[in-house]
């Protein structure tokens, strides 16, 4: 065998001048595996001292959990289990939910969610980068979720109208700030079955989650 083309570095003889170099390349590699650059923090909600955990996806900051801040009315656990909120957080009417975030924050509009969809390649691929990976909370299959931009969304369902509960474990319901009609507001639905983000206007007085953004 010509071992003339076979080139062998021995140990001893690597150069460490090019350990910063590999190192420079492998962090390059990681960080094209996830398209996503996303900054975890946390903050205190002085109203309840209650620490909530953030993202920032872009150019935006939001809670990375669902609002638990009890507030005096139109609001309710799932259920009208206490148990419930610990995990899922508060549902809300409209109302409620436009007012309720602390100083410093606000319910996200219409088009500052879109952002947030546009950003993570669009709604037809948004919610499985938004849902929580996995079965704990989500319904199998819980199709396409990666949850790589840490946004950790988790199904929690709806308060209807007539005050019965639905589809805890099949959808994540979010309020938006923007007005659809008298009787309607936008909102962004998730689906264990899609990876999709729904945008739909639905009933103001329905109860449904809220992801406060960071002015």
């Amino acid at each position: 065998m010509n071992t003339s083309s076979h080139i062998v570095t021995h140990p001893k003889t690597f150069s460490m001048k090019k350990i910063p170099i590999l190192f420079a390349m492998l962090l390059f590699s990681s960080s094209a595996i996830s398209s996503i650059a996303q900054v975890a923090d946390t903050f205190k909600d002085p109203r309840d001292g209650k620490v909530y955990k953030t993202v920032k996806i872009g150019n935006q900051t939001w809670m990375a959990e669902n609002l638990a801040y009890k507030a005096g009315s139109g609001c309710w656990a799932y259920n009208n289990d206490q148990g419930n909120v610990a995990t899922y957080g508060y549902l809300y009417n409209w109302e409620t939910a436009k007012h309720v975030c602390l100083t410093g924050w606000h319910l996200p509009s219409d088009a500052e969610w879109t952002q947030l969809t546009t950003y993570l390649g669009g709604e037809d691929v948004a919610g499985g980068k938004l849902k929580e990976a996995g079965t704990a909370h989500w319904k199998s299959p819980n199709k396409g979720a990666t949850n790589e931009s840490g946004f950790t969304a988790i199904p929690v369902g709806y308060r209807t109208s007539s005050g019965t509960f639905e589809d805890v474990g099949n959808y994540g319901d979010w309020w938006s700030s923007s007005e659809g009609n008298t009787d309607t507001a936008w909102c962004r639905f998730l689906d264990y079955f899609y990876t999709s983000v729904t945008r739909a206007d639905d009933g103001k007085n329905r109860g449904f989650s809220v992801r406060c953004l960071r002015d």
